[in-house]
C-alpha cells in the first residue's frame, strides 16, 4: 500500500501525451488543442473598416462637409472624396481609401447635404486599419492553444474551417457485478440499479471528454479476461468499476495479471479507495477503481483527472487546491488519509454528512472534497483545509 502522494507521482509519470493528431471542423473543435500552428489567411479587418455609426470625411480645414452618400456594411463600392466632403457610413463598412477620418453621429449636425462638425477630428479616428487585429501570414493561434468559443469564433472570421488538433483518448468504462441491473428494469431482490458507468460517463462528459464506451461484465473469469482484452485493444484508457478487491468473485485483478498489464500501484492508503489498481499495457492506462461509488468518483477526481491531463499535454493536471476555513467540526476515524465531500462558497468549505463510500447523495451536493492528512484527527471550525475544487 502506497501513499497518495506517491500514487499521483506514478500516474504522472506512467502517462504521456497521445500527440496523435486528427482534423476537426472549426464547429466542432470546442476543448481540443491546436496540433499545428495556424497562420492567417487573411489580413483581419480584411479592409479598412468603420469603427462606429457615424460619418467618413476627408478631412480640411473647415468644420462643415458636404454630404455625398453612403457606405453599409457589405458594400464593395469605393466612393472618392475630395476635401472637405463625407459619406454617411456604418460599423464594419469599409472606409474609402480617399477618407482620412470617422466622426460618431452623435457629434454632428446635418442640415440638408451639409455636415457640421463640433470640433476637429485627427487623422484615422475611429477607422479600423487593415490587418489591425493579424495581417497576413502572421501568426493567428500557436500550436497548443486550447479552442475556446472565442477562439473557435477567430479563426472562422479568418475564414478557417477546418483545424488540425490533438486527438483526444478513447475510453472505455467497465462495470463488474451479477448485482447491477439497468435502470428501468425491474428490480428483484438482491440486485441494486447500476450508475457508476453513468456518473463517470458523465464526469467525463462534463471535462469535454466524449470518446467513451460503456461495457459490462459478469462475475465470471473468462468472461472478464476476454472483456478486458478486447477493450485494451480497442481504446487508449480502460476504467474499470468492482471487482478489483480480494473476494471470491474479484476477478479483475487476476485477468489484468493473465493480459500481462504492468501493475504500477495496488492499494493506496486513503478513505475512501484504498483498493485502487492503476497499470499499463504499453501506451494503454487502466484504471480499476473500487465499485463504491463514491469511493469510485473521487478516485477518479484525484487519480484519472491527471491520467487524462497528461494525455492531452497539458501542464496543470491536478484539480485546483485552495485554502478554506471550515464550517463544521469533523472527526476521522482511522489513521488513513481521507477525502471528505463538501461544499466550497467563498473561501469557507462546509464538510457534509454521509461520508460513506456508498453515499452518493451526498456526493450529488459536493462541490469539493476537502483533504484531511493522516495526522489530522478534528477539525474544529474555522480550521483551514486543503480542498479541491471539482468541475462545476
Amino acid at each position: 500500500m502506497i501513499s497518495i502522494e506517491e500514487a499521483i507521482n506514478i500516474v504522472k509519470a506512467t502517462a504521456k501525451p497521445l500527440l496523435q493528431k486528427t482534423v476537426k471542423t472549426v464547429e466542432k473543435s470546442g476543448s481540443y488543442s491546436l496540433s499545428e500552428t495556424i497562420y492567417s489567411p487573411i489580413n483581419m479587418p480584411p479592409f479598412r473598416q468603420s469603427a462606429m455609426d457615424g460619418y467618413a470625411l476627408h478631412l480640411h480645414n473647415n468644420l462643415t462637409y458636404k454630404l455625398i452618400g453612403e457606405v453599409k456594411a457589405g458594400d464593395a463600392h469605393q466612393p472618392h472624396l475630395k476635401p472637405g466632403e463625407a459619406i454617411r457610413i456604418f460599423t464594419g463598412a469599409p472606409v474609402p481609401d480617399s477618407a482620412n477620418a470617422v466622426v460618431m453621429q452623435e457629434k454632428v449636425l446635418i442640415n440638408e447635404n451639409t455636415l457640421t462638425i463640433q470640433n476637429r477630428v485627427a487623422e484615422n479616428t475611429n477607422i479600423r486599419p487593415e490587418g489591425e487585429q493579424v495581417k497576413k501570414g502572421d501568426i493567428a493561434l500557436a500550436k497548443g492553444t486550447k479552442l475556446t468559443p472565442a477562439a473557435i469564433g477567430y479563426l472562422a472570421s479568418l475564414g478557417v474551417s477546418n483545424v488540425t488538433v490533438f486527438k483526444k483518448p478513447s475510453i472505455a468504462l467497465i462495470t463488474t457485478g451479477n448485482e447491477l441491473v439497468e435502470a428501468g428494469k425491474t428490480l428483484s431482490y438482491g440486485k441494486i440499479y447500476e450508475s457508476n458507468s453513468k456518473m463517470l460517463q458523465s464526469a467525463l462528459y462534463n471535462l469535454k471528454f466524449y470518446d467513451v464506451s460503456i461495457h459490462k461484465v459478469e462475475d465470471n473469469y473468462n468472461k472478464t479476461v476476454s472483456k478486458l482484452k478486447s477493450v485494451i485493444a480497442k481504446n487508449d484508457m480502460v476504467i474499470i468499476t468492482g471487482g478489483i478487491s480480494v473476494g471470491d468473485y474479484d476477478f479483475v485483478g487476476k485477468a489484468l495479471t493473465e493480459l500481462n498489464v504492468v501493475e504500477r500501484f495496488y492499494k493506496v492508503k486513503q478513505k475512501p479507495g484504498k483498493p485502487l489498481f492503476f497499470g499499463n499495457k504499453e501506451d494503454k492506462l487502466i484504471f480499476a477503481l473500487p465499485g463504491n461509488p463514491a469511493a469510485a468518483l473521487t478516485c477518479f477526481y484525484a487519480y484519472v483527472y491527471i491520467a487524462l491531463q497528461k494525455m492531452m499535454d497539458k501542464e496543470d493536471t491536478e484539480l485546483p487546491r485552495v485554502k478554506a476555513k471550515s464550517l463544521t467540526q469533523f472527526t476521522k476515524n482511522g489513521d488513513r488519509p481521507q477525502f471528505l465531500k463538501a461544499i466550497y462558497t467563498n473561501g469557507h468549505v462546509e464538510i457534509l454528512e454521509g461520508q460513506s463510500s456508498a453515499m452518493q447523495q451526498t456526493f450529488a451536493l459536493a462541490n469539493a472534497l476537502v483533504f484531511v492528512p493522516e495526522d489530522i484527527t478534528n477539525i474544529k471550525i474555522n480550521d483551514t483545509l486543503e480542498t479541491m475544487l471539482l468541475p462545476v
